[in-house]
């Protein structure tokens, strides 16, 4: 009997019909990473901040982790690879909450609703605020994958101009363009909203710097919610604080939690989301929407599995 060991607990709604759906297995359910319940598992079900390369050293049964988070850069990955252990996790559960979260500040920020409830506050009628229209607009998704091709299909009906820019330059769901990630100072200069979608890696670390952002047009909205090492804090304040662009939406930092004293709390063109685009009521059962098959597979021998990564490329 095969042993998974989750380092959750889901609610009992959830983890019911799992247990009647799979008899022959054996489930382990903890609040945190135990050594000896590791030790037992050939399956490890993770949100991935909890694993440490000591904790391979007692898992000698283990065969494959489910991350069930899109991001990976917390665990061991080298450690991991060296022992041919399959890691898969669930890209794409985060493209129906994200995309409202992101359609949510382009629409908050076009239809000035931060003023709005301001002068809500304030008991004022006040019109003095200039409304924007987001249909006619471009923007330019870094990264269109699976979140970054649903924003596109949904900006698409707003009809607004999408252009892609991924690392082959080959065309991409509901993007009007692709273009390579090399060709990304070209697209800048056409583009209203840019959104960045990207995981990190090494290649994607800092890679956006002030040059970048200079050749944003001073009107646009930049937004990122994939990964917060994409640019360095400071040139993003410095960026913010010069005005260069008309506003960012930030959903993930360098340093996480966003410290009390980070310069990023006093400026009024940035709007800062808790890293938390992605929650939704629904995210467990989507991850185990995505598991189940799965394990489906992998209890009749199969490896090929959805979402199967490359833990040293990180995606």
């Amino acid at each position: 009997m095969v042993t998974i060991y989750f380092t959750f607990e889901p609610r009992e709604d959830l983890k019911q019909p799992l247990l009647a759906e799979f008899p022959q297995a054996d489930f382990l359910f903890d609040k945190k990473l135990d050594v000896e319940k590791l030790a037992q598992s050939e399956i490890l079900v993770t949100y991935g901040e909890d694993l440490k390369e000591e904790h391979l050293q007692h898992a000698d049964k283990l065969q494959w982790i489910f991350v069930a988070s899109a991001g990976i850069e917390k665990m061991p990955a080298e450690a991991i690879a060296k022992r041919n252990i399959l890691v898969s996790n669930v890209r794409g559960i985060h493209k129906k909450p994200m995309t409202e979260s992101i359609l949510a500040h382009i629409l908050s920020l076009k239809r000035v609703l931060p003023f709005i409830y301001e002068q809500q506050q304030k008991k004022e009628w006040n019109k003095k605020a200039r409304p924007t229209e987001l249909n006619g607009s471009t923007a330019l998704i870094i990264g269109p994958g699976a979140i970054g091709g649903e924003v596109g299909r949904i900006l698409q009906a707003f009809d607004v101009h999408t252009i892609g820019c991924n690392r082959s330059g080959k065309e991409a769901p509901y993007m009007n363009e692709t273009y390579k990630l090399d060709d990304l100072k070209e697209q800048l200069p056409k583009a209203d909203i840019i959104l960045s979608m990207l995981p990190s890696t090494k290649e994607t670390k800092h890679m956006l710097t002030r040059e970048h952002f200079e050749l944003m047009k001073s009107s646009a909205i930049f937004m990122n919610f994939g990964r917060g090492d994409l640019v360095e804090t400071d040139t993003l304040v410095g960026v913010l604080r010069d005005k260069l662009i008309e506003h960012a939406v930030l959903d993930v930092y360098e340093i996480e939690p966003l410290p009390a004293d980070s310069p990023l709390w006093d400026l009024n063109n940035v709007t800062l989301s808790p890293h938390f685009s992605s929650h939704s009521s629904r995210y467990l059962e989507r991850s185990l929407d995505i598991f189940k098959p799965s394990l489906k597979k992998w209890l009749n021998g199969e490896r090929d599995l959805e979402n199967k990564m490359n833990i040293l490329r990180g995606y």
